[in-house]
């Protein structure tokens, strides 16, 4: 297993940490054989969540006798002082530990949230006064969508860690908009969710427990480690075989190789065509090979990318994609079918197809 600095904490964590978000869908005899075989295989940091049902419960019972074999972390969505410090001690007594090694605000996804934690008597402050105490050790965030609070954030040099998603699709951007860059010149440690998509990015024979080897997963994982401004990705896992599956990645060399790239565009493009809904319809590497071939000069990343926000962001932020749309010179409608886009995009998209469903889509949305 490889192991990586987080960020400035002093913590050294496995680039592969265990996702406890599916404890919840097993039995507790399930959780604790592989939490147990997670840690006899190397993986050090286990992530979970107040919000996550019983998962701290389950994590306390089974591995709360090897604490000192693992880094945790956990956060609770309270966004004042005396709610978050509540959060932190139910999550410590379920977790059966006196100590967390990293507790973060969950879900910060905008702007008007983080501003609410960071005043005086909100959430950031109630964690000061919980390390202060040596309750927690570090202090994180978790944040989605609005790429404009994640430089805040950053920039506000209160955080020691922060929880992105990062994805090969980089379906939010924070590789493509220098998130991930930002954080690392902070010192700020990363930690990734979300690299799989939220399980879509997962071979449909896996999904069926059909097969258990499953290169999709392995190849966006590996993708993912690859990036030295990652220090950890967290998959949700719930089986035995995702786990042994999971850590091999761990051992890989890395990084992923260019020939290793092109097969996961194309394990992705399988995936990606019957996608009807969620990132996958709205695929896009955002490389920009369709642009330059185009003769139109249609700025498809950028079209794409705003499909993209508008379709999958919340309510709040869905402006977010409109306001890309609108400041393109050159707007889907303008496409000629040509196709020559097709033949140069990686994971094959139908690229004049999701122009004109993107068109159709934002245009409505901007009257």
């Amino acid at each position: 297993m490889i192991y990586r600095k987080l960020g400035n904490t002093g913590l050294k964590v496995s680039v592969i940490g265990f996702g406890a978000i599916k404890l919840p869908q097993i039995s507790y005899e399930e959780a604790e054989k592989i939490l147990n075989r997670a840690l006899d295989l190397g993986i050090n940091f286990i992530d979970t969540a107040r919000a996550y049902q019983d998962s701290e419960t389950k994590i306390g019972k089974a591995i709360s006798k090897r604490r000192d074999e693992f880094i945790l972390s956990s956060r609770g969505l309270s966004r004042d002082r005396d709610g978050i410090l509540k959060d932190l001690k139910t999550s410590m007594r379920e977790l059966q530990t006196d100590y967390i090694d990293i507790y973060e605000l969950h879900a910060v996804n905008d702007m008007e949230t983080l501003e609410k934690v960071l005043a005086p008597g909100g959430a950031l402050e109630g964690l000061k006064i919980a390390k202060q105490r040596g309750l927690i050790g570090h202090i994180g965030i978790t944040m989605h969508f609005d790429l404009n609070a994640m430089k805040k954030a950053i920039e506000s040099n209160e955080f020691e860690v922060i929880m992105l998603a990062y994805s090969p699709l980089d379906h939010e951007g924070v590789n493509r908009e220098g998130i991930l860059k930002l954080a690392k010149e902070h010192g700020i440690g990363t930690i990734i969710m979300k690299a799989l998509l939220g399980g879509q990015l997962v071979l449909p024979e896996t999904a069926a427990g059909l097969r258990k080897e499953d290169p999709l997963v392995r190849l966006s994982l590996k993708y993912v480690i690859s990036n030295l401004y990652v220090d950890t990705v967290i998959p949700g896992m719930k089986k035995l075989h995702e786990v042994e599956e999971n850590v091999r990645v761990g051992d890989e060399p890395l990084p992923i190789t260019e020939e290793e790239k092109k097969q996961l565009y194309e394990l992705i493009s399988k995936v990606a065509k019957p996608a009807e809904r969620g990132w996958l319809a709205q695929a896009c590497l955002q490389c920009g090979y369709c642009t330059r071939v185009c003769p139109q000069n249609i700025p498809v990343p950028e079209v794409f990318k705003a499909y993209r926000i508008y379709m999958n962001y919340p309510e709040n932020l869905k402006h977010l994609g409109l306001e890309i749309y609108k400041s393109l010179e050159v707007k889907p409608d303008a496409c000629i079918e040509c196709r020559s886009c097709v033949q140069v995009c990686p994971i094959k998209i139908d690229i004049p197809s999701k122009l004109k469903e993107a068109y159709k889509v934002l245009e409505e949305a901007s009257r």
